[in-house]
């Protein structure tokens, strides 16, 4: 029973989804129909996806990058600028759960090498919304935005389009953020190298991979095509990926496709859910991530309305706000509660206060943009 207690808590939105899906099938039976429910394409371009990311972490490739990057900072200001402009340009292809699970960590140990802990808190806080924000602008940085992408059937131009205004918008509003770090001189320590050798062959075989998911992203070639390549690459050279993907996230897209096909079969739902999305599909998009978080608001909201540009703004904006409107907030809020001399009450307003800043003036720029 422990273990079982431990994994809902571990696996919250995954457990909520079956359960709720599980409900679901009471009011309209399993049938033939269930068939169609799964948007495949998604399922396989997030597997991998996430396979190739995997296959990166496993070489440190990020946090390599980071420490290139890192060499010629000398204050706090400038340390934080990196470690969170890493997080907003690198989420857009690695998506913003491995970009904060890559520098989270690599944040902490910084700021602890040069004793200036005091500034991680704000700088984890920006690391967060940098990668939530910044994985908003192409399909590849959030499960939400590959979905959303396969099933409206929009164009890579037309996606990029539309989420540009308010890419550029959160690149300013973080650089203005920056200051709120405190300026303060930092040395950073000389760090031999404790990383693995890359295998060269290996690094290569991976951005070949990540190439051929590109390829399919932007549906150059068929998904399946992509899949095909990553399982059997990792099968034939790299099996232990396999256990690093999050399957997790895999069923609990899952459910959601049975939560919402079943919830689209009930005439009494369907026709409210849909009634008051048609009308307010941006709001409504927001307002249910604050509280379900992003990407379940996506797959839900999705099913009941087609002004999918709406739905799109709405979930990637409303990736800010609460601790829980996007799930890699929690990833970051994790990793910086296990650091030493984490202060996590302050860290909850500190998140609020920022988080709810960002909302109101991409919220206010939507309205006045459109």
């Amino acid at each position: 029973m422990k273990k079982i207690i431990e994994w809902i808590k571990s696996e919250s939105v995954l457990a909520i989804s079956v359960l709720l899906a599980a409900i679901s099938c009471f009011f309209v039976p399993p049938d033939a129909a269930y068939a169609d429910y799964i948007d495949f394409k998604t399922i396989s371009l997030l597997f991998s996806l996430m396979a190739v990311m995997a296959g990166f972490q496993s070489m440190f490739v990020f946090r390599r990058i980071g420490r290139v990057l890192l060499a010629r900072t000398n204050n706090t200001v400038q340390l934080s600028a990196v470690t969170v402009m890493l997080c907003f340009f690198l989420s857009m292809f690695v998506t913003n759960d491995v970009a904060l699970i890559a520098f989270v960590p690599f944040a902490v140990d910084l700021f602890t090498m040069c004793d200036r802990k005091k500034q991680l808190l704000v700088t984890v806080v920006l690391q967060t919304i940098a990668a939530n924000l910044g994985s908003m602008f192409i399909p590849p940085g959030n499960p939400q935005n590959l979905y959303l992408y396969s099933v409206s059937g929009m164009g890579m131009a037309e996606f990029v389009s539309i989420m540009l205004p308010f890419t550029l918008l959160s690149f300013a509003l973080l650089c203005v953020s920056l200051l709120f770090v405190k300026r303060e001189s930092v040395a950073l320590p000389k760090q031999e190298e404790v990383y693995p050798a890359i295998s060269g062959k290996k690094l290569m075989l991976y951005i070949l991979l990540f190439v051929v998911c590109l390829c399919a992203v932007l549906k150059l070639i068929p998904h399946y095509c992509a899949l095909a390549a990553v399982a059997v690459c990792l099968l034939l050279f790299d099996r232990r990926i396999f256990a690093r993907v999050d399957y997790g996230l895999l069923l609990t897209f899952g459910a959601l496709f049975v939560l919402v096909g079943n919830l689209a079969r009930i005439p009494a739902v369907y026709g409210f859910v849909s009634s008051l999305t048609d009308s307010y599909p941006f709001a409504v998009s927001v307002g249910a991530s604050q509280i379900i978080s992003n990407v379940p608001a996506a797959l839900l909201i999705s099913g009941f309305t087609e002004h999918y540009a709406e739905i799109l703004k709405g979930v990637n904006i409303g990736g800010l706000g609460t601790i829980i409107a996007s799930m890699a907030s929690l990833i970051s809020y994790k990793l910086y509660a296990r650091s030493e001399g984490a202060r996590k009450g302050r860290y909850v307003v500190v998140f609020t206060l920022f988080n709810a800043a960002f909302l109101a003036a991409l919220c206010v720029f939507n309205m006045l943009l459109y």
